[in-house]
């Protein structure tokens, strides 16, 4: 199965909420053990399809969690798992993609990417620990989402929601706007290509 853009912007909606993967996985697989017993000849063609049991087994596992010790948790959350040499990469690659991206922006996302530019360039010579870098490249990431949503035009605004359109209704209205906007963000980062900075895509 090819994921569209749709599905992208669903996992990012489950990674940004941070729903667990076990869930995400345990709930595909029970969407799809039900469809090959089930009498149904359509093919499923969208990760859409399992959303609703993904939210579903998402609400079961926040039910269990209640009251549960989490330290154990954080601790291994908080151990990095990059090595200064593969961030300093990362930070590289991100730095030039940008400065690339920056000749093909118009005047205000051209100052945005600027600032961020600096920054990566100050975190290059210093940066402490992957959390605090972590913290600081989400941050830079809003800045660049809120300057391309600001900017982006009503005709692209208007595609993405003739996309959407057969989804809306199986949608909550919280998650249909967080998969709108980054449908759009996907497109507009795509349309001057600029990467994601976040150490989650290294």
């Amino acid at each position: 199965m090819f994921l569209s853009p749709l599905d992208w912007a669903l996992m990012e909606t489950w990674q940004e909420r941070e729903v667990p993967i076990h869930i995400v996985l345990r709930a595909i697989e029970k969407v799809f053990d039900n469809y090959e017993k089930s009498s149904k000849k359509r093919t499923i063609k969208s990760l859409a399809f399992c959303s609703e049991e993904i939210e579903a087994q998402y609400e079961e596992w926040l039910e269990s969690q209640v009251g549960k010790n989490n330290e154990e948790v954080e601790e291994t959350e908080e151990s990095s798992i990059f090595s200064r040499e593969t961030i300093l990469g990362h930070l590289e690659n991100v730095y030039n993609e940008l400065n690339n991206a920056k000749l093909k922006a118009d005047n205000e996302l051209k100052e945005t990417l600027e600032r961020v530019l600096n920054r990566l360039a100050d975190f290059k010579s210093n940066f402490t620990d992957a959390e605090s870098l972590e913290n600081d490249l989400n941050n830079l990431e809003k800045l660049l989402d809120e300057t391309l949503l600001k900017n982006a035009d009503e005709k692209l605004r208007n595609e993405i929601a003739e996309e959407l359109k057969v989804y809306k209704k199986q949608m909550e209205a919280e998650v249909y706007v967080k998969t709108f906007e980054l449908m759009l963000l996907k497109k507009l980062r795509e349309k001057i290509d600029i990467p994601r900075i976040s150490l989650f895509y290294l």
